[in-house]
C-alpha cells in the first residue's frame, strides 16, 4: 500500500479575511496619523477605526511600534522605480529627485516620524528598498565602466542628507539641492 503525503501550504493566502484585516488596520493607521498625529495611536483606537477587535491587532503586531514598522514596510516597498538614463549621473539625479518628491508628502513624513518615534527596529522600513535601488544603479554603472563606490557610501552621501532634512528640519529638499548632492557624491 502506498501512502501519499499531501503538502500543506505554509504561506498566507493573498486574499481573504487576513488580507482584509491587514488592509483595514494599515488604512486606519494612515488615517489616524493624517488626522491627529502619532499621539492618538493606540491599539484600541486603531482597532476601532479599522473595525476589528483590539486582540486581533495585538496578536498580529504586538505593539504600536511593530505595527508602524509593518505599515512603513508596506508603504515604502517599490514606490520608486530605478531609472536607466544611460549614465550614473542621470540615474542618480532622477532617482534622488523622486526620493525628494516622496519625502515631501506629508503623509509619508508622518508615517516615517511615527515609526522612528516608536523606536522599533526597522522603523524606517524604506531603507532596504532604497539600498537595493542604489545597488542596482551602481552595479549597472560598474558593468559599464569599472570602479564605483559601495552602496553604504552612496547611502551616506545621498540618502543621509535627504532623510535628515525631511524628517528633522522644516526645510524640505528640492530638485536643485538634490542635483548638488549627486554632483558632490560623484566628484
Amino acid at each position: 500500500m502506498a501512502f501519499v503525503t499531501a503538502s500543506i501550504p505554509t504561506h498566507t493566502r493573498p486574499g481573504g479575511r487576513s488580507a482584509r484585516v491587514r488592509a483595514a488596520v494599515h488604512r486606519a493607521v494612515e488615517e489616524l496619523l493624517a488626522d491627529g498625529g502619532p499621539d492618538v495611536l493606540t491599539i484600541p483606537v486603531i482597532a476601532a477605526r479599522a473595525g476589528v477587535h483590539a486582540t486581533t491587532v495585538y496578536r498580529r503586531w504586538g505593539s504600536v511600534g511593530e505595527l508602524l514598522a509593518a505599515v512603513a514596510a508596506s508603504r515604502f516597498s517599490g514606490d520608486i522605480v530605478v531609472p536607466d538614463t544611460g549614465t550614473l549621473r542621470g540615474d542618480l539625479e532622477t532617482w534622488v529627485g523622486d526620493v525628494v518628491t516622496d519625502l515631501a508628502d506629508p503623509d509619508t513624513l508622518a508615517l516615517m516620524r511615527a515609526a522612528i518615534g516608536a523606536g522599533e527596529r526597522g522603523g524606517c522600513a524604506c531603507t532596504a528598498d532604497r539600498h537595493a535601488q542604489l545597488a542596482a544603479m551602481l552595479d549597472r554603472e560598474r558593468s559599464r565602466s569599472g570602479t564605483m563606490p559601495d552602496v553604504e557610501r552612496a547611502a551616506d552621501a545621498l540618502l543621509g542628507p535627504l532623510y535628515y532634512r525631511a524628517i528633522f528640519t522644516e526645510r524640505p529638499g528640492d530638485a536643485g539641492w538634490a542635483r548638488e548632492l549627486v554632483a558632490s557624491f560623484l566628484s
